[in-house]
């Protein structure tokens, strides 16, 4: 308890960073679109996921909280939150995967009216554990997204889930600019290596391997991009990136990065052919990118070199590094993602919670995209806050779009 002062001074940085999020508190406050709405969430316990949760509270809900991942969890502001708020926190930072697992059961213990879920772990133990009365969830990474539409397709899912990853002011901004500066960050806090000149190998060129191929370019890398699907590689050659596949990739690559949502993109056959020294890291929600079991069997030693920072040696003198032990490298090694851009995404998670206790119970079990509406009203708030203004359609080309008839 002696860290919440050191919490509150990071929650009340994020509040002075996220004005479109203290925007909507200020309605919530008078509102209170989530009266008597219970709360679960798993997420990466920070400054403005905090801040979200209080937000919560305000809107009427009782929440509560666990981490999505052992490793992104701060200490200070989990105090800080259980000081300030009625909010029930299960998580420590480096907690255990029996823990990780056991505090998200504790979380499921309010009987959860709305699940908020960063990798759709959350949803699906609600769904092994066959919870009744949940309205709807949200999910906000790609790679919850890819499990949840697997149990929509097998006819699995049992309540309806909001894509929040997918709504533009999530997807094109968090991943992008968020993912993009705050895995650079993570790789720079745990290494300090130059970036200007080395090979910089981005699998994947999803919206975070564009902005971290944008940003490893803008510091002077000579960025390469993998990927598996023929529209997304030729758009990276299109922005001026080398395109090849990983096992050539592997060969020359000084600096590796997964940002794909799958499992194994770099493994035991990749890690042969890579040159001593080279450095891995994973962007990617789960730390199932990079083949840690395969790379722990094939080294002959390993060390902890730096924070955050494990040296794997080979039997013929060759070493590779491993980045905050292949989980979210910018959250391990680093801070995570600008409130800023945080303030978009939370933004969502709070106004489609207030759609969920609305409308939830119209949905069906399927996984639905983000109202628009919510969508472009976010959008335009950020604007509001950032002082700019924009153009509207007159009621002539309103006609001219919604007309057929009208040619040259």
């Amino acid at each position: 308890m002696n860290l919440i002062e050191l919490g509150m001074g990071k929650i009340q940085w994020a509040e002075e960073h996220m004005p479109v999020i203290m925007k909507i508190e200020k309605d919530f406050k008078k509102t209170k679109p989530l009266k008597n709405i219970r709360i679960a969430a798993a997420l990466h316990i920070t400054e403005e996921t905090a801040l979200l949760c209080k937000i919560f509270e305000e809107g009427g809900a009782k929440v509560n909280l666990c981490a999505s991942n052992p490793l992104s969890t701060k200490d200070d502001v989990v105090a800080a939150l259980r000081k300030s708020s009625n909010v029930k926190v299960f998580a420590k930072y480096g907690e255990t995967k029996k823990e990780y697992y056991k505090n998200m059961q504790r979380a499921l213990e309010n009987k959860p009216d709305i699940i908020i879920d960063d990798g759709a772990d959350l949803i699906a133990l609600a769904h092994s554990e066959k919870i009744d009365g949940i309205i709807g969830g949200q999910e906000e990474t790609t790679t919850g997204v890819i499990r949840l539409k697997a149990m929509e397709k097998k006819k699995q899912l049992r309540f309806p889930v909001v894509a929040v990853n997918d709504a533009e002011t999530k997807m094109m901004f968090d991943n992008r600019y968020g993912t993009g500066q705050s895995a650079l960050t993570g790789i720079l806090e745990a290494t300090n290596v130059m970036i200007a000149g080395k090979n910089f190998v981005v699998c994947g060129y999803g919206w975070c391997g564009k902005g971290a191929a944008a940003r490893a370019r803008g510091m002077g890398a000579n960025v390469i991009v993998v990927e598996v699907n023929p529209r997304k590689a030729l758009e990276a050659y299109m922005d001026g990136f080398r395109v090849m596949p990983i096992k050539e990739a592997a060969k020359i690559g000084d600096i590796f990065l997964t940002t794909t949502g799958d499992i194994h993109v770099i493994r035991e056959a990749h890690f042969k052919l890579m040159k001593s020294g080279a450095i891995l890291a994973n962007a990617g929600h789960f730390n199932v990118e990079i083949d840690v079991d395969a790379l722990e069997k094939m080294a002959s030693s390993k060390k902890q070199i730096r924070k955050n920072t494990m040296r794997y040696e080979f039997e013929n003198g060759k070493y590779i590094y491993l980045l905050a032990e292949g989980r979210l490298v910018n959250l391990v090694a680093a801070d995570g993602h600008p409130s800023e851009v945080l303030d978009l995404s939370f933004s969502n998670q709070a106004l489609v919670s207030t759609y969920l206790a609305r409308h939830g119970s119209e949905l069906q079990n399927k996984v639905y995209n983000v109202p628009e509406e919510i969508d472009h009203k976010i959008a335009r708030l950020k604007l509001e806050t950032l002082g700019i203004k924009i153009d509207s359609l007159t009621l002539e080309q309103k006609k001219y779009l919604s007309s057929w008839k009208i040619g040259t």
